[in-house]
């Protein structure tokens, strides 16, 4: 089950009118928390994003499962349910013994995996995949959404970061 501040960030994010996947962003947000606090483990990045992304379908947040040919059957299967749960077109049967079992195994997983280098090396191969158009206009798209002191703040975090790497 998601935190409540989970639930109202998310909430929150819809009321602004943000996308889908910022709100489904808070879940993931929560996973990487959990995982980094040592409630359990995660194989991979990868994994803990998935998970996040699973809570918030089941949560009610409108992310669509991926499309055909984009993920494995197997994920895109799981998505839909995740989603129609949520969307509350489908009715979910609480497995006990399941869900131990899937609890047991994210325990024994490493902590490492959500760390600082090991999100960043993920996000540069993601963004790797990706043209160099598409990052231009998700980043253009980003600063537009962003609001004067959004803008305003985010360039002085940067300022402060490049002052501090350059000692």
């Amino acid at each position: 089950m998601p935190e409540r501040r989970t639930m109202q960030k998310a909430r929150k994010d819809k009321r602004a009118g943000k996308s889908t996947t910022t709100q489904a962003g808070e879940f993931v947000h929560e996973e990487i928390r959990k995982v980094r606090r040592g409630q359990h483990g995660a194989r991979s990045p990868q994994q803990a994003v998935a998970i996040g992304l699973s809570k918030a379908r089941r949560a009610g947040v409108p992310l669509r499962p991926p499309k055909k040919g984009k993920a494995k059957a197997s994920t895109r299967r799981s998505a839909e349910y995740a989603y129609e749960a949520g969307q509350g077109k489908r009715k979910t049967s609480r497995r006990p013994r399941v869900s131990r079992a899937v609890s047991q195994v994210l325990k024994r997983e490493p902590r490492s995996t959500v760390s600082r280098g090991a999100l960043s090396q993920q996000a540069r191969r993601a963004a790797s995949r990706r043209s160099a158009t598409a990052r231009s206009a998700a980043a253009s798209k980003a600063s537009k959404t962003k609001g004067a002191r959004g803008r305003s703040a985010a360039a002085k975090k940067a300022g402060r970061t490049r002052a501090r790497r350059r000692r």
